[in-house]
Formats: structure tokens, C-alpha cells, sequence
């Protein structure tokens, strides 16, 4: 009475057909998300394994802590930093966050 049949629909004769534009559109979904996340992480990723390759022995860096120091050994994987007053720390590589110019822990301390 007051709820109405309910019918089932009729099957289609021919079978749906994609649409064209839906590949183009999946397509440059695809290429956006290139461009704008995976090329530009691939790029950083690539410069900071660059940046650990290229450390040595005195050079100023600042940790991803914010810890900056000087390096005073080095090996595969680790690097130990002098943070001032004979204290000496070790790292991982991969904690390293960039490279200072020479003479930077200096000027920070004369502040």
C-alpha cells in the first residue's frame, strides 16, 4: 500500500563501450603526478646521496636535528661530528642535512 514495487531493469542488449577520453584523462593524471611529486623527490633524493658522497674530513655540517658541527671522522656509514668543547658524536650519514661554508661555526660563536 504504501511502499511501491520495486522492478529489476532490463539487461542491455550491447555491452557498454569505453570512453576515449578516459584514457587521455588517466594518462594526465598520471603525467601531473609525475611532474609534480615523483620526478622532484626523485631529484632531492638524488642530490643529498651526492651530498654524502662528496663529505670529508673538516667539513662544517648540520645535522636534519638542527645539531651543527664540525666532521672529524669518516667512514661508510658513519661520521663523527665535533659540537664544540672536545664532545664528540656519532651519525649516521643519512643524518646529515647539508654542508656549511668554512668558517660558519666560528661567526655562530662569536654571537
Amino acid at each position: 500500500m504504501l511502499i511501491s514495487n520495486a522492478y529489476a531493469q532490463e539487461a542491455a542488449s550491447a555491452p557498454p563501450t569505453t570512453d576515449p577520453s578516459f584514457f587521455f584523462m588517466m594518462i594526465g593524471l598520471f603525467a601531473i603526478m609525475y611532474f609534480m611529486i615523483i620526478r622532484p623527490q626523485r631529484k632531492r633524493q638524488k642530490e643529498h646521496e651526492n651530498l654524502m658522497g662528496e663529505l670529508g674530513k673538516g667539513d662544517e655540517v648540520v645535522l636534519t636535528s638542527g645539531m651543527i658541527g664540525k666532521i672529524t671522522k669518516l667512514d661508510e656509514n658513519y661520521v663523527v661530528i665535533n659540537t664544540g668543547g672536545n664532545i664528540e658524536l656519532k651519525f649516521q650519514k643519512q643524518a646529515v642535512h647539508a654542508v656549511l661554508p668554512k668558517g660558519t661555526i666560528k661567526a655562530i660563536d662569536q654571537s
